[in-house]
């Protein structure tokens, strides 16, 4: 009887471990389930990075900018021109007059591709049975490039074979491809620029949000604002070591991209810190405004991941080129800063622009700032009070 009477107790004990063991896991269920911020962390990020994912990175390219050159204006120059422009890799956003104008065609970054017929083109396929066709290349984005080259290339040949069923003497058409701005095509060309934009993001608004963050959350921000300085002041105390140490940041880069991996920059040096500094500031200016909205460091941290690092790394343009990805997130593209940013830095070190072609860009940076900085101000305030 002692024996049974242990093992019921035993059996009651373990039992009651089972039941407050299903209730720890059924309170931290319930927990989770009231946590909105953990859900979105636990449904929310896994949705959007297999979309993102899903839609940005692909190796096919649709509908790319391309400017034509025809010198020749003839039946047969036509007819390739129509062809080419009839496939889903092109759309032609430009024709040009003279080789003069080809430079200017590539600058602003929007063309990727030049198709040059010579002189007298279907002439020379008449009598001579070949001519020549140029393609000229914007390899400042090196895989871009060499993948559209490939693409002509191959609807090119497709048309010389269709015309020589019919031919007693087959027809030649060469191909004269050259890459514009980075001949080589190295692919640190490509990188630098946007490691730049990806770099002083980091470093200007995540690490300033979660310093502000870390002040509201340890209880000191309210010390400071009760000090005789003003809450303006407080901030931009705050944010300057910020941008000291990005421009330094910036600095290395540039350098380590010039001396070490032989990135040329043809274009002002001036003019490139300029807008480095704005995009220093906007990121600022980013960080201000998460921290504005995060009570805790690990709040602002995962803002800072998921609403400024993986739109900057996805769809800036950075890793992916923004032709690439479907409409709905060309669109949302717009609203990247990084995007504006690096289309700057890579004009300027490549193609030597200047702000005469950039101020466009300079503008929605600028923009962003004070767009920026007039909501950072109202929350804050709100905050306040």
């Amino acid at each position: 009887m002692l024996r049974g009477g242990a093992g019921r107790r035993r059996g009651t004990k373990a039992n009651n471990k089972m039941k407050r063991f299903g209730a720890f896991v059924r309170k931290e269920f319930y927990h989770i389930l009231r946590d909105r911020r953990t859900l979105l962390i636990l449904f929310g990020m896994p949705v959007v990075m297999i979309l993102l994912f899903g839609f940005a990175i692909t190796n096919e390219i649709r509908d790319a900018n391309i400017a034509i050159l025809d010198l020749s204006k003839d039946q047969r120059s036509t007819e390739l021109r129509d062809k080419i422009l009839a496939s889903s890799y092109f759309q032609l956003a430009k024709n040009l007059n003279s080789e003069e104008e080809i430079a200017e065609a590539f600058r602003d970054g929007k063309i990727k591709v030049v198709v040059v017929f010579e002189s007298q083109f279907g002439e020379k396929l008449q009598t001579e049975n070949a001519a020549q066709v140029q393609i000229i290349a914007d390899a400042s984005d090196p895989n871009t490039a060499n993948t559209l080259v490939n693409y002509l290339q191959a609807i090119i040949g497709d048309y010389t074979i269709k015309l020589n069923e019919t031919a007693s003497i087959p027809y030649q058409i060469s191909l004269d491809s050259r890459m514009w701005y980075n001949p080589e095509l190295k692919s640190v060309y490509y990188f630098v620029p946007g490691l730049i934009a990806v770099l002083l993001m980091l470093v200007s608004a995540m690490m300033t949000s979660i310093s502000i963050a870390r002040e509201k959350e340890l209880g000191t921000m309210e010390v400071l604002l009760a000090s005789p300085m003003q809450a303006g002041q407080i901030i931009i105390a705050k944010v300057v070591p910020y941008v000291l140490l990005s421009l330094l940041d910036a600095i290395i880069i540039l350098m380590l991209g010039k001396f070490v991996f032989e990135v040329p920059i043809l274009g002002s040096l001036p003019l490139l810190f300029i807008e480095v500094l704005l995009f220093i500031l906007l990121a600022l200016s980013l960080g201000i405004l998460i921290s504005t909205v995060s009570d805790t460091q690990q709040t602002a941290l995962l803002l800072s991941l998921m609403a400024l690092m993986l739109p900057t790394i996805l769809l800036s343009g950075f890793i992916f080129p923004i032709e690439n990805m479907p409409l709905p997130l060309r669109i949302i593209s717009n609203i990247i800063p990084a995007r504006w940013f690096i289309v700057i830095v890579k004009s300027i070190m490549l193609k030597g622009s200047g702000l005469e072609l950039l101020w466009q860009e300079t503008l929605i940076l600028c923009g962003f700032i004070a767009f920026l900085i007039a909501v950072s101000v109202k929350k804050f305030k709100i905050r306040l009070e």
